[in-house]
């Protein structure tokens, strides 16, 4: 019991001697065999079984966050793991720690504008108008529209028109999808500039569409590219790249150095 005499509780799951309760469900005869990782994921967090379309549009949301190539993220994964390659747990967060409102965790961001934006305008509101709307109140603030531009992929993020149509497919293409390519035009008539809605934009109005709350959704991409940099750590173990890296870099600064003298 707490100080306070309320009990400490958590639904989540339990285990015994000879039981491993997860969810309500028995992890051996229920969950082992019976779930892939996105379901398994989709139930611990919501204490629900997956629908066939939430399984297929679940597991394609923790999929497209999984790889994105040498990364900052994995950068910082296999430099870590040069220097404490005792300690792979600690490379996979030095990885996960650059996750934030420029790589990765601007799906929070997505998520977050598009449901303030109808909390601001109620169940009723006009989508075109409430796109100019969001759109002036970035612009005034002069902030970045999150998940819109890629400084890759131009003019289009090649994931996003098959996360949309996945959504279209599985009956998760509701007002917060619909939103935020309304914002996406209203952004580029505005700027002048081409910007697409990149992955984690579309990530994020899905996630919306699931009813995820937006303080949880940057979870997701730690979850998935978690996966992504354990991959990055094999390969570093067997044909490593940090200290080529390392020493490119030195060489470089170096040279600079010498350029000023």
């Amino acid at each position: 019991m707490t100080s306070n005499n309320q009990p400490i509780r958590s639904d989540i799951a339990f285990s015994t001697a000879d039981r491993i309760v997860v969810r309500g469900k028995s992890l051996p005869d229920d969950i082992l065999g019976k779930m892939n990782l996105g379901d398994f994921a989709y139930l611990q967090l919501t204490g629900k079984t997956a629908t066939p379309q939430q399984s297929n549009m679940f597991n394609a949301l923790l999929i497209t966050l999984v790889e994105h190539g040498i990364t900052p993220s994995a950068i910082a994964a296999r430099m870590t793991y040069a220097g404490a390659p005792e300690s792979l747990q600690a490379a996979v967060a030095a990885g996960l720690c650059g996750l934030g409102t420029v790589f990765v965790g601007t799906t929070e961001g997505a998520a977050r504008m598009l449901y303030e934006a109808f909390e601001q305008a109620g169940d009723e509101a006009d989508l075109p108008t409430l796109a100019v709307q969001t759109v002036a109140h970035y612009r005034e603030r002069r902030q970045i529209i999150p998940g819109l531009g890629h400084p890759v992929h131009k003019p289009i993020d090649p994931r996003t028109p098959r996360l949309f149509a996945l959504a279209q497919e599985n009956g998760m293409a509701g007002r917060y999808v619909q939103l935020i390519q309304l914002i996406q035009q209203e952004a580029e008539r505005a700027s002048g500039k081409q910007l697409p809605i990149n992955a984690t934009g579309a990530l994020g109005a899905i996630c919306c569409e699931f009813g995820f709350p937006w303080k949880i959704v940057r979870g997701f991409g730690v979850m998935a590219r978690a996966i992504g940099l354990v991959g990055h750590l094999l390969e570093e173990s067997e044909s490593p790249m940090s200290y080529q890296l390392w020493h490119e870099i030195e060489a470089r600064a170096s040279a600079h150095l010498r350029e000023q003298e």
